[in-house]
């Protein structure tokens, strides 16, 4: 199990010992997820958070028409989860699918609860995961509010910088809330 990208990751906000390693890593399920496979769909609960060893996904919610909507994309060193049906255990109603073939890791909602008891500091280090999840959240929703379709396009170029040439431009479309045909011309006047 590769285990050395998710102790970086969590490395980043608290110190863990030797033994406090070794616990954590017990507790972690490794899977290998094949590109358009689930790792979670609507109306499931949500009982465990992902880590992402290599690989992309996306969080998307399909509205009562049917269209779909793209709320981020994630890759390598991120977590990801549907954070509404993960604290509050009720469906969920976020699908997070791959994109290619992932590696990933999870740790169950049972047993980041007994790591709060057993070593407090991951309540810190889970709390800090769920305020940058608040945070990008919230920046989203004014992006898609205050942002002209070109404007979220650049931001979206800046923040995905490393993945972007995997996503397809219908992908990037959805994620922008516009047409692939008016996505396809604003690249060209971007371009020029």
């Amino acid at each position: 199990m590769n285990t050395q990208t998710i102790l970086q990751n969590i490395a980043k906000n608290i110190a863990l010992t030797s033994e406090e390693k070794v616990h954590f890593i017990s507790l972690l399920i490794e899977k290998k997820i094949k590109a358009k496979q689930y790792i979670l769909k609507e109306g499931d609960i949500c009982k465990s958070l992902t880590f992402i060893n290599s690989g992309c996904c996306r969080a998307f919610n399909i509205d009562n028409n049917g269209y779909e909507h793209i709320l981020k994309f994630a890759s390598q060193d991120y977590w990801v989860g549907d954070i509404f049906s993960f604290i509050s255990q009720k469906p969920g109603v976020i699908f997070i699918q791959a994109m290619d073939e992932m590696e990933v890791l999870q740790i169950k909602k049972t047993d980041i609860d007994s790591l709060y008891d057993k070593i407090p500091k991951f309540e810190r280090f889970f709390r800090i995961l769920v305020e940058r999840a608040y945070m990008e959240s919230q920046t989203r929703i004014l992006n898609t509010l205050s942002l002209s379709a070109e404007e979220r396009y650049l931001f979206f170029l800046k923040n995905y910088t490393h993945i972007s040439h995997l996503i397809p431009q219908k992908q990037i479309a959805l994620y922008l809330g516009i047409t692939p045909e008016f996505f396809s011309r604003m690249k060209k006047r971007i371009k020029k």
